[in-house]
């Protein structure tokens, strides 16, 4: 029974949230897109606080695999209107189907679309612009979350890093006329990421490295080791980058896209390897798909492959 006791009090004491500490991480993502939440406030409507505070919420304040390689801050799924470029991620069910932007400016931009063009949540329009409380509520009753803590986590965010003092710009110096060089500058630097871009092959994310790049450097900036990315391209210990080649970020599929057909003619310079990561297919999978007519030879141009 004491056991028991000691357990529960245990728990509990775990359990209590440390009042006054701030993460961070947070802050720092408050810092670097506070001025697109303005900007999208005044543009759309809708507080700057609630902007903020689902960023950090629904991306791990930019830290989730769905925000580093999609730029996706706001869980916006595909939906049937969706005509830009994709990505699928584990939410509610497996390989879901999100929206895939270019920056992260694109992402907060969409989000306030999302929000004014539903008539769900045309009633949270009606609300004073600073009540941040009526509009969590409001999104969570609107159905933007199925998490049942939704609203109280949006409005914990917003009170314990006073992101409600955004909702007023002109208590905020920073955001005033005076400071609108400073203010512009900060949001070019936001709209051109200094990371690098995630494209998309075969509905696998890549990117292209840069001169000075290495495995540990690429993977580091999207939370993956080198020995995954190794895995992923199929590459060899000790391998050396070279610049402008892609480096996929999650396991290639095991065939190409449809859109590419279901045959590709080899080219000069093509080996099995660098058709595998030209179509995002994996290179085992390839010769498999072709094991009765790829030998260990070098590949003759005008070689007919199946890639699907």
């Amino acid at each position: 029974m004491k056991d028991i006791f000691f357990f529960l009090l245990f728990s509990f004491v775990s359990f209590v949230p440390v009042w006054g500490q701030k993460n961070q991480q947070y802050m720092d993502y408050i810092e670097k897109y506070k001025y697109i939440a303005v900007e999208q406030m005044k543009k759309y409507q809708i507080p700057a606080s609630i902007t903020l505070a689902q960023g950090i919420f629904e991306s791990g304040a930019g830290k989730s695999d769905l925000a580093l390689m999609s730029n996706n801050h706001f869980g916006i799924k595909c939906g049937t209107d969706w005509r830009g470029r994709s990505v699928r991620h584990d939410d509610d069910a497996r390989k879901e189907c999100f929206r895939a932007y270019d920056n992260v400016s694109e992402s907060y931009e969409d989000h306030s679309k999302f929000l004014r063009n539903r008539a769900r949540y045309a009633q949270l329009f009606k609300l004073n612009i600073r009540d941040y409380k009526g509009w969590a509520h409001g999104l969570k009753s609107a159905g933007y979350a199925t998490n049942p803590q939704y609203a109280n986590r949006l409005i914990t965010l917003i009170e314990t890093y006073q992101l409600y003092k955004y909702d007023d710009v002109r208590s905020l110096p920073d955001l005033g006329k005076s400071k609108k060089d400073e203010r512009q500058l900060s949001i070019e630097k936001t709209l051109s990421p200094l990371n690098h871009s995630v494209y998309f092959c075969n509905d696998v994310p890549y990117v292209l490295v840069r001169k000075g790049d290495t495995l540990k450097k690429v993977g580091h900036e999207f939370r993956k080791t080198a020995k995954k990315l190794i895995k992923y391209n199929e590459l060899y210990d000790g391998y050396v980058l070279h610049e402008n080649e892609r480096i996929y970020l999650s396991k290639k599929k095991k065939h190409a896209s449809k859109q590419d057909g279901y045959i590709y003619i080899v080219q000069s310079g093509d080996s099995m390897h660098s058709i595998s990561q030209k179509l995002g297919i994996q290179l085992k999978k390839l010769y498999k798909l072709n094991e009765k007519s790829v030998g260990n030879s070098p590949l003759a141009v005008g070689t007919i492959l199946r890639i699907h």
